[in-house]
């Protein structure tokens, strides 16, 4: 029996009879042949038919033939005498034509029809370089001597971040889906030190937007034994250079050195730079951000950019205040080709800290028990981060919309497929 041979790699199976297996790609009927374009993971291969008679785009099938030279064929091979065998019926035809350079649908058809629309290869390739960018993630933290965990995704409270939480009925008690990591990847830093997840997360926030998504995945991490938010964003830096090094046909540059500007200056900027002052806001808006990182390129030659020294009023509690300025946070963003693409800084570590914090917000500490007993037992000066993938594959492929790198996405109008 001929085992599957890859297409890609048919050229190193010139002049064999091989077996390559996969879908329709299209059809192409001329007087006296057929070709057939097969497509498996790796590729497209010509198939050369004597016949007219073929099965349908999207028809599962395998071919046997012999691999061929030929110029003029796309790769410069084709299949020859070939034998065709479905592997499935024939398939009915897929929304739009998937053998099309560029998708003929928009963006709801796709959605709708993820399951096939995603085959179209433009399409997929979001995902291939969205899961090439997490291994990067993942290769450059454990080589920092990080360990990677995996923390529960229900929990008992929605006290971090207030209302904008999924309510569900936990066996008969109320919980809710975590919004993030945050609270169980602190605790592990008292564990391993140094430790990262990949994982969804979920946010119910009403936002209707091409930027926001109710569950999407977020890229934590979270690192103990530092002395301020710059070692964070040192470590972030070279998480990314190994995001970046995993699609290097993205064509991006990670600075040695990201250039920062804090955020009383980045106002002040941006007062002198457009019509708006937004002197005494606590958070940047969206053409602020765009404005900033038109800023870092044109100044720096650099498509990220540090913004550090949020306002505390606009940070969570847990935030380590600025001992020379408590008013301001030892926090940052970072954006990204006029994006906010990572938010992260220095947390609190110390847990007389923590009670303050909490009462100066007047929140009692009762609902952050399980949460404050860390800091009861020792923790180093720590903090961390949180990337959110969707954002970074949309950013780095120039999407306008955060869904079409989002794999069947969840929104305020979209709970199928």
């Amino acid at each position: 029996m001929i085992s599957r041979v890859l297409v890609a790699d048919l050229p190193r199976h010139v002049g064999d009879r091989v077996r390559i297996a996969g879908w329709v790609h299209r059809r192409r009927r001329l007087k006296s042949v057929t070709f057939l374009v097969i497509r498996d993971r790796s590729g497209l291969a010509q198939v050369v038919l004597a016949e007219t008679g073929c099965p349908p785009e999207e028809t599962v099938v395998e071919v046997e033939g012999f691999v061929t030279a030929n110029p003029q064929a796309p790769g410069g091979l084709e299949v020859t005498e070939p034998t065709v065998g479905l592997l499935s019926e024939p398939a009915e035809p897929p929304p739009f034509d998937l053998y099309r350079p560029s998708p003929q649908a928009t963006l709801p058809t796709v959605l709708d029809n993820a399951a096939v629309a995603l085959r179209h290869p433009r399409l997929k390739e979001a995902f291939t370089i969205a899961a090439a960018s997490v291994a990067g993630f993942r290769s450059a933290l454990d080589g920092l001597g990080f360990t990677e965990t995996h923390t529960p995704k229900i929990v008992s409270s929605a006290t971090e971040s207030g209302a904008n939480v999924f309510g569900i009925d936990y066996f008969g008690e109320q919980a809710y889906l975590a919004q993030s990591p945050q609270f169980y990847k602190q605790a592990l830093v008292g564990v391993f030190e140094r430790v990262y997840e990949v994982g969804p997360v979920f946010r119910a926030e009403p936002h209707d937007t091409a930027r926001h998504l109710a569950q999407y995945t977020s890229l934590d991490a979270e690192l103990g034994f530092i002395d301020g938010h710059h070692d964070v964003m040192t470590v972030l830096r070279e998480a990314l250079a190994g995001m970046v090094a995993a699609v290097p046909e993205a064509g991006v540059v990670v600075p040695e050195e990201i250039p920062e500007i804090p955020f009383a200056d980045a106002q002040e900027l941006i007062a002198r730079l457009s019509e708006e002052d937004p002197r005494g806001e606590p958070d940047l808006a969206p053409a602020h951000e765009r404005l900033l990182s038109d800023w870092a390129q044109r100044t720096h030659g650099s498509e990220f950019l540090f913004v550090t020294g949020y306002p505390m009023a606009k940070r969570p509690f847990y935030t380590h205040p600025d001992p020379e300025r408590p008013e301001y946070s030892n926090s940052f963003d970072l954006l990204f080709r006029g994006l906010e693409l990572v938010t992260g800084g220095q947390r609190l570590h110390r847990h007389a800290d923590y009670l303050a914090a909490l009462a100066a917000r007047g929140e009692p500490a009762e609902p952050y028990r399980d949460y404050l007993a860390v800091f009861a037992h020792g923790m180093p000066p720590h903090g961390g981060f949180a990337l959110g993938l969707e954002r970074w594959t949309a950013r780095l492929l120039g999407l306008p919309n955060v869904r079409q790198a989002t794999l069947f996405p969840r929104d305020l109008h979209r709970l199928t497929p």
